[in-house]
């Protein structure tokens, strides 16, 4: 007599090849969620997850990239974009190293992202096999679900939890199959069931609903508000969506409005109740409001930098999450309102007294006038070498109205976030928390792969193209016609300022010249290609790139010394700058003219 569930079959988990998989129930579990499209690299450790993607390839799309990182980073950009969940997957063991840096990007920008990787069949697991790595152990610092599926009769159950779960909390999922599993009947139910338990079973969906604000809470809020004299608002990345509501309530407050730089598409740049952004790479109207506020006003953000956040005792603040944990992270919090950042601003709007005297207001509209003049003094054509405020500048006349931008980290963030304007429907994505080298290519393919018909441009460094360049040939096999703009200062900028305003010199932050040519590599993917060393050719080369119908890449030669000025220079900073400069800087005459130039022409502007 046979035991129970014993099978007469040769191995355990085999299966007719008609049969549905574990990797087929997996893939099409993903279509019932909505998912159409998949970020990956092949893999024999995930060949059954790769057999159930090809079943479904008529309703899938599986984009094959160069670099499992790049997958990562390209789910990542995937979800920040479109608010639906971004999948990739990876092979065991080094495959599924590769994903950690893109999936941290997710987690830290709380953007729903679920990865799948393999793992190695269960028989030889403990026994020090090749490319054993557990990455359910590896990955508990990044995935909130995070699960090795040992039994076929799992899924689809735990396919729907960690989606679940990642589109519900805003994180990162994580599910690795072993092999055998992978190609294992999906219907297989090869252990005896010895408890009271029985498969996980769901339906695809998720409920989210926007959370309401508490009535007496908010109450609270808009009798803070309405004492304040000079009240200002600071507007974060879960404020999107609300960019309307964030308006009325800014307008009735007489409030300027400050943004961090992952919303700057919250609220357009162009709007005249908005200072831009805070911080060393803001502006000095946004910096200078936050110095006088007696009451702030956050909405969607626990803002990191407290440097640039109201004084201890300066300013009452409330402070709107959906998260209650965020709340009163970074400064005391008088009224803190958990709830959605839309239904709470259109909520407290009536409760709100409009703002009598526009005094507070419109001194910081004059400074940020002000310095807007002096950002536009430095997008001068006439500046050689090229200027990067200039380069930023061309992209920013010639760029679309609903055009999306994607950025690296780097001085490249700084240049976007004061020369990029949101107008109109435009969009900008960078790693926000993480402020990871190298997504702005990635993010671009993903957010073309989702908006086809839109403008999409990555504003990249040197330093970051060269670590994922090869993703360009994944645009050109796709025939994705993304632009992608190269800042070519030939070193690490931001590392290097970040070392002098500390007050050392700078060191190991400069590639030996000459610089590289990354056009002739676009050129050899058979896309368009432009190397820019002159000023006067720029505009029409950035023109030629944005018309060419396929991929096209600018590579442009910028002054390796122009500094990312803060705002505002504190006296700390220009006693480091000099610091650094009598510690033997080197490049210093280069620098000084630099900077002298550029204050010249802001004088003349």
């Amino acid at each position: 007599m046979r035991r129970h569930n014993e099978s007469t079959s040769p191995g355990l988990f085999e299966v007719s090849p008609v049969e549905t998989t574990v990797g087929e129930a997996v893939a099409r579990r993903l279509i019932d969620w909505g998912v159409d499209t998949v970020f990956g690299l092949p893999g024999d450790g995930i060949n059954g997850l790769m057999e159930g993607f090809r079943r479904v390839r008529d309703q899938v799309r599986f984009v094959l990239v160069q670099h499992e990182e790049a997958a990562a980073f390209m789910a990542c950009g995937y979800a920040k974009a479109t608010g639906r969940i971004g999948v990739c997957v990876a092979t065991s063991g080094p495959g599924a190293i590769h994903l950690l840096n893109g999936l941290f990007d997710a987690k830290m920008d709380h953007v729903p992202v679920l990865a799948l990787t393999g793992m190695q069949e269960t028989s030889v697991l403990g026994t020090h096999y090749q490319q054993e790595v557990h990455t359910q152990l590896l990955y508990q610092t990044v995935a909130d679900y995070n699960l090795m599926v040992t039994n076929p009769q799992q899924v689809p159950g735990v396919v729907d939890i960690a989606i679940r779960s990642a589109l519900v909390n805003r994180t990162v999922s994580h599910l690795t199959f072993p092999n055998d599993i992978q190609v294992a009947a999906a219907t297989q139910d090869p252990y005896r069931h010895v408890g009271p338990g029985v498969k996980p079973t769901s339906n695809p969906v998720a409920s989210r609903p926007a959370v309401p604000p508490d009535p007496d809470v908010l109450a609270s809020a808009a009798e803070v508000l309405n004492a304040g004299q000079k009240v200002a608002m600071l507007v974060g990345v879960g404020a999107r969506g609300a960019g309307a509501e964030v308006i009325d309530v800014a307008d009735a407050l007489g409030a300027p409005i400050v943004k961090t730089l992952p919303a700057k598409h919250v609220v357009p740049d162009d709007h005249p109740l908005c200072m831009g952004g805070l911080g060393l790479l803001g502006t000095k109207p946004s910096e200078e409001v936050m110095e006088e506020c007696d009451t702030l006003l956050m909405v969607g953000t626990s803002y990191p930098y407290g440097t640039y956040l109201p004084a201890p005792g300066q300013a009452r603040v409330v402070q709107i999450d959906i998260d209650a944990t965020r709340i009163g992270l970074r400064l005391p919090v008088e009224v803190a309102v958990t709830a959605d950042a839309r239904l709470a601003l259109s909520q407290l709007r009536p409760m709100l007294r409009p703002r009598s005297d526009p005094a507070f207001l419109a001194k910081h509209q004059r400074g940020r006038d002000a310095w807007l003049a002096d950002m536009k003094a430095l997008q001068d054509v006439n500046r050689d070498p090229i200027a990067p405020q200039y380069l930023m500048g061309c992209i920013d006349d010639l760029a679309d109205d609903d055009a999306i931008l994607t950025c690296d980290s780097g001085t490249i963030a700084t240049w976007a976030a004061r020369h990029w304007t949101i107008r109109g429907g435009r969009e900008f994505y960078l790693s926000g928390n993480l402020a990871t080298m190298a997504p702005g290519l990635p993010y671009a393919i993903a957010i073309q792969h989702a908006f086809p018909q839109r403008q999409v441009i990555a504003f990249v460094g040197d330093g970051g193209f060269a670590m994922l360049m090869a993703e360009f040939l994944t645009a050109v096999r796709h025939q994705l016609p993304i632009k992608v703009i190269v800042n070519n200062n030939n070193a690490f900028g931001e590392i290097l300022w970040e070392q002098i305003l500390l007050g050392f010199p700078e060191y190991a932050v400069r590639h030996q010249e000459p610089e590289a040519n990354f056009a002739a590599w676009a050129q050899a993917c058979g896309a368009f290609g432009a190397k820019i060393t002159r000023p006067g050719d720029l505009a029409t080369a950035i023109s030629e790139a944005f018309a060419h119908p396929g991929p096209a890449l600018i590579d442009c030669d910028v002054n390796p010394n122009e500094p990312p000025m803060p705002g505002k220079i504190h006296y700390e900073q220009a006693k480091h700058f000099a610091e650094a400069f009598l510690r033997g800087q080197p490049h210093k005459a280069a620098t000084l003219a630099t900077i002298a130039r550029d204050k010249f022409h802001q004088l003349r502007a």
